[in-house]
């Protein structure tokens, strides 16, 4: 019996649709590099210069504390949430609708003028002015933090609710307690759930908090923007910061993925142009 040679149909259409998008990227890529209007020899020049380094860190500053924050108060909310008790399941539930339903640039502008509604703290004879409490950096901290933890309550309940039953049942047949049925059981079992959309929180909230260069909190974009407005710049500072945006990013991703692969739910993969030819190939290679 004679073998046959199975040959592959050629996909004509995913080939034509690969060339025409290669050739869009080059392009602009070219559109762009070939530009007179650019310095480029003023990105490198600025890339590792000391303000933006310190923006850099203070970006990296205000991620890390307002989903610390966010987090916290997001498990909180999340039990309140579900909570029998109709008041403290209303409150969360009023807290989440109004943070997600306003703009977190309005909340931002309003903690900064915070002082408007209260001028000042007084605790008997001590007089504490608000502007010197709540700096740029705190209402810029404070809105971050306060509207993250409206999202990370969903994350939260969601994952609470994902946990079977029967689980709470088997807890309080071995006398737990509902706080300790919460920790030791419910809590760890959701985490598989939780934490994918947490890493994605994070990456976004990197993002995020270059709002807060609207009440100069002097992150990475505050910073470029300082320097731009001394040297007309605009478009190198930008691109100085959006590298460093896309580094952070990068890093988080892969410390996301790392975590992910290690609670057995990764479904992710490292971004990246490496990658994504590599795919291109592979279904090149598969189709003929």
């Amino acid at each position: 019996m004679t073998s046959r040679k199975i040959i592959p149909a050629r996909n004509w259409g995913q080939r034509l649709i690969a060339v025409v998008l290669i050739a869009v990227v080059v392009l602009l890529a070219f559109v762009v590099a070939t530009s007179r209007h650019i310095a480029w020899s003023a990105i490198p020049q600025y890339i590792f210069d000391e303000t933006i380094l310190d923006g850099v860190k203070l970006t990296i500053l205000f991620t890390v504390l307002s989903m610390i924050i966010s987090i916290v108060a997001g498990a909180i909310l999340a039990t309140m949430r579900l909570a029998s008790n109709p008041v403290l399941s209303g409150f969360a539930s009023l807290y989440i609708w109004f943070f997600r339903g306003t703009p977190l640039l309005v909340q931002i502008i309003f903690w900064f003028n915070i002082q408007l509604f209260i001028p000042s703290v007084d605790v008997g004879s001590i007089h504490i002015d608000t502007n010197s409490i709540v700096t740029a950096f705190v209402a810029a901290l404070l809105a971050l933090s306060l509207n993250e933890a409206a999202y990370m309550a969903e994350i939260i309940r969601g994952g609470l609710l994902a946990v079977d039953s029967g689980q709470h049942e088997a807890a309080k047949a071995l006398g737990y307690t509902p706080a300790q049925s919460m920790l030791r059981i419910i809590f760890p079992q959701a985490l598989r759930v939780i934490i994918p959309p947490i890493g994605n929180q994070t990456i976004s909230m990197l993002k995020t908090t270059s709002l807060v260069s609207v009440v100069a909190a002097q992150d990475l974009l505050t910073r470029a923007q300082n320097i731009y407005a001394r040297n007309f710049l605009i478009i190198e500072l930008l691109i100085v910061a959006s590298i460093w945006y896309l580094v952070m990013t990068t890093i988080a991703s892969a410390i996301q993925l790392v975590i992910e692969s290690r609670l057995g739910k990764s479904t992710n993969q490292a971004p990246g142009l490496l990658q994504g030819a590599l795919r291109l190939m592979g279904a090149e290679g598969r189709n003929g």
